[in-house]
Parts: C-alpha cells; sequence; structure tokens
C-alpha cells in the first residue's frame, strides 16, 4: 500500500511540473530559407558562419573554448552542430552564448544548445524577460503567439558598451532597439596572420508590420528606441560587417559554397548604408514623418 501511494505522490508530482511547463509552439510562417542548409565557411580570422540559408549565425573559436551568436530556430541546434564538426570544432566547447534579438528565428535553439554545452547565455537588458519566458512577453508577438522558443536560462544580462571576454577575443555589445527592447549588434576585432579587421555583426533596424511607432502600449518608446538606432548604427566605424539574416547584407551575392576564402568580400561600408537608409524610409513612411 505505501508502494502503491508513493508511486501515486510521484505521478501527481511530475503530471503537475509538466503541466507547469510553457508549451513551445514554434511558428510556421517565415521564410523556407530560414531553416535551409548551407555549407558553413570562414568569413576572416577566427570568425565563422554557421547559420541557414538566411539565417545568421556566427561562431568565434578561442584557445579556451567558442562563442556563439544566434541559434535560429529550433532545429537549428542540431544544425549548429553539424556545421561545426564540419569545421572541426565541438558545440560542447561552446562557453558563451549571445543573440541579436530574442525572437524565436535567432534563439529557437539557444536552450538546447545551451543544455548540451553549459555555455553561459548572456542577453541584452531589454530582452531578458523574453528570453526567460520564451517569447511570451514580446511586444509584438507575445500576446498573438504565446510561447515560441523554450525558455532560456540567463548568467548575465548585457548593458550598452558591456565587453564580454574570452580566450584573447573581446566583443563589444552595442544596444541597438527598436526591432526588440534589447535588440543589438556586436563589434570585434579579428586577426588573420598579419591583418586585423574590425567586424560588425549586425541587427539591422526592421520594423515589423505589428508595430505602432506612434503609440504602442507594449512598447511605449518604440518611437525613441528606433529613433536612437538609426541616428547611431550609421557612425560605427568598422571593416567587414554582417547581420542577424543574410538577406539583409547579400550573402549569396558575396559568397557561394566551395569559394575561397576571402575576408574583403565582406568589405561593404556602402551596401549597409544604402540597407539602414531604406529601413529608416520605412519607419518615417508609417510614422508619417517627411
Amino acid at each position: 500500500m505505501l508502494r502503491k501511494n508513493v508511486l501515486a505522490l510521484l505521478f501527481i508530482a511530475t503530471s503537475l511540473f509538466a503541466n507547469a511547463q510553457p508549451q513551445v509552439k514554434e511558428p510556421t510562417f517565415g521564410s523556407a530559407e530560414w531553416s535551409q542548409d548551407y555549407e558553413p565557411f570562414r568569413i576572416a580570422g577566427n570568425l565563422y558562419y554557421i547559420g541557414s540559408y538566411d539565417l545568421g549565425m556566427y561562431l568565434i573559436t578561442t584557445p579556451q573554448g567558442h562563442i556563439l551568436i544566434n541559434t535560429g530556430l529550433a532545429a537549428s541546434a542540431d544544425m549548429i552542430q553539424k556545421h561545426m564538426e564540419q569545421l572541426g570544432f565541438k558545440a560542447t566547447d561552446i562557453r558563451i552564448m549571445l543573440s541579436n534579438q530574442m525572437h524565436f528565428d535567432h534563439a529557437g535553439g539557444m536552450a538546447a544548445v545551451q543544455k548540451l554545452s553549459g555555455a553561459k547565455v548572456m542577453i541584452m537588458e531589454g530582452d531578458e524577460g523574453v528570453a526567460q519566458d520564451g517569447g511570451k512577453s514580446d511586444c509584438t508577438m507575445g500576446s498573438i503567439l504565446g510561447v515560441t522558443f523554450a525558455p532560456v536560462h540567463i548568467d548575465r544580462i548585457l548593458h550598452n558598451n558591456d565587453k564580454i571576454e574570452l580566450g584573447g577575443v573581446v566583443l563589444t555589445a552595442l544596444k541597438h532597439p527598436g526591432h526588440t527592447k534589447g535588440s543589438c549588434s556586436y563589434m570585434l576585432t579579428v586577426k588573420d596572420g598579419a591583418k586585423k579587421y574590425k567586424v560588425l555583426i549586425a541587427n539591422m533596424p526592421k520594423m515589423l508590420p505589428e508595430v505602432e511607432p506612434n503609440g504602442m502600449e507594449s512598447y511605449p518608446n518604440v518611437a525613441k528606441d528606433f529613433e536612437y538606432t538609426y541616428a547611431v548604427m550609421p557612425k560605427l566605424q568598422f571593416d567587414l560587417w554582417v547581420a542577424a539574416h543574410a538577406s539583409q547584407f547579400d550573402l549569396h551575392k558575396k559568397h557561394q559554397p566551395g569559394d575561397k576564402y576571402n575576408p574583403e568580400a565582406f568589405r561593404d561600408r556602402k551596401g549597409y548604408l544604402e540597407k539602414i537608409e531604406v529601413l529608416h524610409k520605412e519607419y518615417l513612411d508609417k510614422k508619417g514623418t517627411k
């Protein structure tokens, strides 16, 4: 009888625990290119592209372990492992995980990779709540879609201009809010023999259709944040740049699978400024500003 009672209590406890877990429903909308495989390659120095055809995921290698920026969709966790192995690295050696923004298409695999590697997750202020509740509190998608990715344990909340250091690599976190409250970019210098490249891993300031820049209860400062971001991003100085989406920096015009190593392909300040200008115009048009 005692054994039956213990088993019954264990069953009830397990059921309550399971019911307490958020039900993740990753959205099915979006481009097929988000999950399409793409051959990983070396961008410059110790910086590698390990993402899908359109979702930018970036690996920075060091002698003391690695830094991963973005994890794509939930299924991309397997893609990350595979791509790292193709390049001669192990996902279990990831020590720090970052994201340009906490939307499901960039953070869907974060909890799984964190569990696999034990990496410390660092999230920009403004996005920490969204990371912890799996997107439920997101200002645009949360009320409509609920939990869209597995909640993530956060080890450090980042602030604008914070430094992230590992194995001789130093990244600067740059807060570029608007797309989400904690959208951010990262700047680092990579070495390639005698050469050095200052690289920007950008979160481009794209305004989602659901955003109302003239007044939005779930994000009262959205207009102020976007205007700040449109003002500061064109002033950034760098040699090479990439972004959270491959399409945003014309990856497929600059690199094709099998191409030789060529960091100079990503030296494109003109393209960077033009794309920000287009996004700024879209914002101004919706806001009704001439």
